[in-house]
């Protein structure tokens, strides 16, 4: 069943997801050659706590830590730890945040230092495939109008997009229904109405959408290990089209 929010719910979303977005741009201050992704996820663990929040992420279904860091081929859920980042990398930060009873959700991709063309206009398709189906969000249209928004833009531009892992709706539970595809035929699914919040997450693979998980049982890599990169925000369907609560 979906759970529609009403303007105060959508209020207490918005300062869950500003918070966030103060989280992410702390972050990303940070991130240079010689940085651990343990150092970033202390960043965000104290800035969650300064503003009087709580991580969504550590100790959800025993994940250990605050930031999800997925570093080139790690597609999502990489856990930050000892790996010293590198010149020419690119590392997908995924956080989510808990404030009053109310979720936020978001991720970026960013270069570290330097990075290679091809990098590079991974980090463009991916970071406009989300604005794209973020722009197939009004009144009467259908989930699945975003799904096909996303695919067809990625594919035209010789990448994929996964499919084993999905956007989802959001409020009171970080995951609540429905889930929104990354790929599929426009025209169906539930059509989108006002009070809907969506957290919308393209997964953008260089190479093929086929993915695996290693033995840590949590990071998810390309099979073929070429890069990935991730982003991803919560919206709310308005009366005239949407919000995007994770945003300053």
């Amino acid at each position: 069943m979906l759970e529609m929010k009403n303007e105060a719910e959508i209020s207490q979303m918005r300062e869950a997801g500003k918070i966030l977005a103060e989280v992410l741009d702390l972050v990303e201050k940070e991130i240079k050659p010689g940085v651990t992704t343990e150092h970033l996820d202390k960043i965000a663990e104290k800035h969650i706590k300064y503003r009087g929040a709580t991580s969504a992420f550590k100790g959800y279904r025993g994940f250990p830590a605050t930031l999800c860091t997925s570093v080139n081929e790690q597609v999502v859920h990489g856990i930050p730890g000892v790996r010293v980042l590198k010149n020419g990398d690119i590392i997908s930060i995924d956080c989510g945040v808990l404030h009053n009873g109310f979720y936020s959700d978001a991720a970026r991709t960013f270069a570290v230092g330097d990075i290679s063309e091809e990098y590079s206009r991974l980090l463009e398709v991916g970071a406009e495939s989300l604005k794209i189906g973020i722009a197939q969000i009004k009144q009467g249209n259908r989930l699945s109008d975003i799904s096909a928004a996303i695919q067809t833009y990625v594919e035209r531009n010789g990448m994929s997009v996964v499919r084993d892992y999905t956007g989802h709706g959001i409020g009171r539970k970080l995951h609540e229904p429905p889930e929104v595809l990354n790929f599929g035929r426009p025209g169906r699914g539930p059509r989108l109405e006002k009070g809907m919040v969506l957290a919308i997450e393209p997964m953008v693979n260089l190479g093929s959408y086929h993915v695996e998980v290693l033995e840590d049982e949590w990071t998810v890599v390309t099979q073929d290990r070429k890069a990935s990169a991730h982003f991803e925000h919560t919206v709310a369907i308005r009366e005239n089209g949407y919000e995007i609560l994770t945003v300053l």
